[in-house]
């Protein structure tokens, strides 16, 4: 026992000598006690600002947006399963991953990543939402690394880089999103401006967000496992030649909305500026679109300004149209149905009045665009919902 006791005696002085000697200053984390019931209570902490080194949060951390944050280029956000971020209200509180950024956002289905309202009875358009910007091409510009800017934020976006990468976003939950910073500028739960096929996204979510729920500006990303419930516009919208593959799409309406998906061949605020010119044409496998009956109108899909696009395994309920086909001058989108480009094979309609409307100026029927009716089933929801959405 004695010699035990001048073990100990010893580790303790060289231990207090160590802190005499050692003239680094103290490092101190200042956090607030979050409200909340019982057991453990998280701590928070604020974030926001353009960041020009990288960010990594800790697990069981709940974050306070508090401002833009934006990760400039060679910077990378790193967002641990099960963090919690609420932001405070205003479009111009959202978080930006620039170009050449990188954002590694890995949650799990039982733990996952949540970006938030910090109002105390949130609601949609509460804050900005969630914006990514890669090096992948966009038909807004004139080719090669001619970049275009972002609607908020001003941020460039676009390029030549097909499989640019700008990280990893998997079981992360976006909701009451959508802030307007002004009549022509809105935030989207998810913007993805030029992302490259590189990036990983699946299982997200957009949740009661005021304008879009996912929208694709350009780019080749492949996405899967796509959940948006809720949102007061579309749904998901694709523009600017956007070329990526979409699988296992869900999406639900609530009382206000406007199109399940609205999907353009290019940017119509801005036109088609590609050399050579190219449009949207993505893939999209196992797709689900709930509407509110058909009683109360409105429009599944319009598919319009030259986008092309296949669809495969379609299950659409509850509207008055289902596709409605557009064009207002000489862009292909009626075309892209003559050669095969834009078509729909195996799809089911529930409560839907009118299947196909054709405006594009280009004669063909209902047969040319749609094939194996009554043969969908959509994306089994059920099979990979549970533990990380909201209903």
């Amino acid at each position: 026992m004695k010699k035990l006791t001048l073990i100990l005696i010893a580790v303790l002085g060289v231990f207090v000598w160590s802190c005499e000697s050692d003239d680094t200053a103290d490092i101190i984390i200042e956090n607030n006690t979050g409200g909340g019931g019982g057991g453990t209570t998280p701590t928070s902490s604020n974030i926001g600002g353009t960041q020009t080194a990288d960010l990594t949060l800790e697990i069981g951390q709940e974050y306070i947006l508090t401002e833009a944050l934006i990760m400039s280029a060679g910077t990378t956000l790193t967002i641990p399963a099960g963090v919690v971020i609420k932001a405070n209200p205003g479009a111009g509180v959202y978080i930006a991953i620039a170009q050449d950024a990188t954002i590694i956002a890995e949650g799990t289905s039982s733990s996952p990543i949540v970006l938030t309202s910090n109002v105390a009875t949130p609601a949609a358009g509460d804050w900005g939402g969630l914006i990514v910007l890669g090096r992948a091409p966009i038909n807004s510009v004139a080719g090669g690394n001619a970049t275009s800017t972002s609607e908020i934020g001003g941020l460039p976006y676009g390029g030549s880089n097909t499989g640019d990468n700008s990280g990893i976003i998997r079981y992360l939950r976006v909701e009451y999103s959508g802030g307007a910073a002004d009549a022509s500028s809105e935030n989207n739960g998810f913007s993805f401006y030029g992302v490259g096929n590189g990036t990983t996204i699946e299982f997200i979510q957009a949740f009661e967000g005021k304008d879009d729920g996912i929208e694709f500006f350009g780019g080749t990303v492949n996405a899967s496992n796509l959940s948006v419930i809720g949102a007061q516009d579309d749904s998901v919208d694709w523009t600017e030649g956007f070329s990526g593959t979409l699988t296992d799409v869900y999406i639900e309406h609530r009382v206000e909305h406007d199109k399940g998906i609205e999907a353009d061949g290019f940017n119509t605020d801005i036109g088609n500026n590609s050399s050579p010119v190219f449009w949207s044409k993505p893939i999209v496998n196992n797709l689900t679109i709930i509407g509110r009956g058909s009683a109360t109108g409105n429009e599944a899909v319009r598919l319009r300004a030259g986008t092309q696009g296949l669809f495969t395994n379609v299950l659409i309920q509850g509207f008055e149209e289902a596709f409605d086909l557009d064009a207002e001058g000489s862009e292909p989108t009626g075309q892209g149905v003559i050669d095969g480009d834009l078509r729909v094979t195996d799809v089911t309609f529930v409560d839907v009045l009118v299947k196909m409307k054709n405006d594009t100026g280009v004669v063909f029927d209902e047969s040319d665009f749609i094939f194996g009716d009554g043969n969908g089933t959509g994306t089994d929801y059920n099979s990979w919902n549970g533990g990380w959405t909201r209903n």
